[in-house]
């Protein structure tokens, strides 16, 4: 099994920082040169610069969220992403089409669970450690 990923290019794991303008403040951006490109694939098939690229997400996530949190991450999440939803066919492998001409609710759709935003009205799904929880909890109400 292993040897599927210990054979990687030791260059993509590198990392690389990157210094990003994101209206008029400097910031630097540390990533693994395989999320780099992945990142510059992104950019390219809407005509864009990665920086651009980043800029942008940037502004859509402070927009939808009001916050921005650890934004590397946010840059590998999206990037892995884009790779998933490439190999399920929910994006079109071909690099020429424009990610902006897609359908975002058509690709969206029934997102694998804990792809997407939690709906509004969805309750959590409960885990295992709630069950224990749980079962303590009724344990204890009948040994009181």
């Amino acid at each position: 099994m292993c040897e599927v990923f210990i054979s990687a290019d030791p260059q993509s794991y590198d990392a690389r920082t990157r210094s990003v303008r994101l209206h008029g403040v400097v910031t630097s951006i540390r990533l693994e040169n395989l999320f780099w490109q992945v990142l510059e694939e992104i950019a390219q098939r809407d005509g864009m610069v990665v920086v651009q690229l980043i800029e942008r997400l940037y502004d859509e996530l402070v927009a939808a969220r009001g916050e921005v949190g650890n934004f590397a991450s946010f840059l590998r999440v999206s990037a892995l992403r884009y790779e998933a939803m490439v190999a399920q066919g929910r994006i079109p492998a071909d690099t020429s089409v424009a990610i902006r001409s897609l359908d975002a609710k058509a690709v969206l759709h029934a997102l694998p669970q804990g792809w997407g935003r939690p709906q509004p009205d969805a309750q959590p799904r409960p885990t295992a450690a709630d069950s224990r929880v749980r079962t303590l909890h009724v344990a204890a109400r009948r040994h009181a």
